[in-house]
């Protein structure tokens, strides 16, 4: 078993973490096109009836219950389409001819579908019994004029903005996208493109993060690669904690002798650095700089994207007010293949899901599970989640997948 002393678990710093952010309050005002995967701001209220008017559900023949009891064919007494109403004289014993969408004309009671008639020379005749109300949708069913449609903290997505389109509601007020400054630090990293150094690895932690920030809607201040320089990593903290909401950090939260950033937050805010009981990504740093809060992603390019993706990216619904931001979906699996872990700390695992021929879930590795080993990420499809004191796995026990969000593809 490793030493796992002193590790705090992960739903522990979750909790700490998130009962300390505020959502952001400043707004604004834009066109429903701009809206995707933005946050409503204020409660929006419907300014009309959805649907206007009671209209027809399907293709068929508007009736009157009394007309239909007679058992008798009925002539068609006009024709009622969408957009062009039925308005005239509707003669007892009759019924009309309505399209889908159409106003039903006063009076009606039922909407017969089509499939259910048969024209014949007396009239339309009817092949199924007609239940009062039926195929009607009545006026206000979806929404009622003056209703809360969608609360403050809404997530608007391709689901929520037609509604808004289908009220004539042409803009929405939502949260301003969150400002959050990134950067990488070590004199190890070089910029792809350049040659490498003895010793020097290229930046890899930096692209991730940048564009998982920019799928999950925020504003990104990319501040670059800064050495291990006291004076210029005081520097850029100063100056990312001026421009941003967050600011995120990769590298430098684990203890070392050119790890400057520890005695740099003590200075410049109130930090706490964790040593997570999760695998991979232990070390984590987590508070609040003068005007801005502060994650301290660690340097491994899968425990810099993992920490993200299981700390951060809530941090981000928290502080966009997003209210209905879902918790990950757990399923369970079996083991197609062997896993390997020690006792002592959540292990998050990347892995295969898949369904086998007779319908059952089950996952396997994608191979070796180093944290530097950043393939594992676009070979997988979910993450295997293996309790912190399960030891191995062996091929057909039970196991907790968490399949990957949009961040990775999913």
């Amino acid at each position: 078993m490793e030493h796992t002393a002193g590790l705090i678990p992960l739903d522990s710093a979750m909790a700490q973490m998130l009962s300390a952010i505020t959502p952001l309050e400043q707004s604004e005002t834009l066109p429903l096109l701009a809206c995707f995967g933005r946050v409503v701001a204020q409660d929006v209220i419907s300014p009309l009836n959805v649907p206007g008017f009671d209209n027809a559900a399907m293709d068929g023949y508007a009736v009157r219950m009394a007309d239909i009891d007679s058992g008798k064919p009925l002539p068609v007494a006009g024709k009622a389409f969408a957009g062009q109403p039925f308005n005239g004289e509707w003669p007892t014993g009759t019924c009309v001819r309505i399209m889908t969408g159409a106003p039903v004309p006063q009076g009606c009671e039922a909407v017969v579908m089509q499939e259910e008639t048969e024209a014949t020379y007396a009239g339309v005749r009817f092949t199924a019994s007609v239940r009062a109300g039926q195929n009607i949708r009545y006026l206000g069913e979806d929404i009622r004029s003056g209703a809360v449609v969608f609360t403050a903290g809404t997530k608007l997505t391709a689901a929520e903005l037609p509604v808004l389109a289908s009220l004539g509601i042409p803009e929405v007020k939502v949260v301003r996208k969150i400002r959050v400054a990134l950067f990488s630090t070590g004199d190890e990293l070089q910029l792809p493109g350049q040659p490498l150094a003895d010793g020097q690895i290229y930046d890899t932690n930096r692209l991730a993060v940048h564009l998982m920030l920019e799928q999950l809607g925020c504003e990104v201040i990319n501040l670059g690669i800064i050495p291990d320089s006291p004076a210029q990593l005081r520097e850029t903290f100063i100056a990312a904690d001026q421009q941003a909401d967050v600011v995120l950090s990769s590298g430098g939260v684990s203890v070392g002798e050119a790890d400057y950033t520890k005695a740099m937050l003590d200075e410049l805010g109130e930090i706490t650095f964790w040593k997570l009981a999760i695998k991979p990504g232990k070390p984590f740093a987590f508070g609040r700089l003068q005007n801005s809060w502060f994650c301290g992603l660690p340097g491994n390019p899968v425990s810099a994207a993992l920490t993200f993706y299981q700390l951060v990216q809530p941090l981000l619904a928290k502080l966009s007010g997003n209210t209905d931001n879902p918790l990950p979906v757990r399923l369970r699996a079996r083991a197609a293949t062997r896993l390997k872990k020690s006792p002592g700390r959540l292990d998050f695992q990347r892995g295969v899901l898949s369904r086998d021929e007779n319908g059952e879930l089950t996952v396997s590795t994608t191979g070796p599970q180093g944290s530097h080993i950043f393939t594992s990420f676009s070979l997988g499809n979910c993450f295997i989640v293996l309790e912190r004191e399960r030891g191995n796995v062996e091929v057909g026990e039970w196991v907790e997948v968490e399949t990957f969000n949009h961040l990775f593809g999913g």
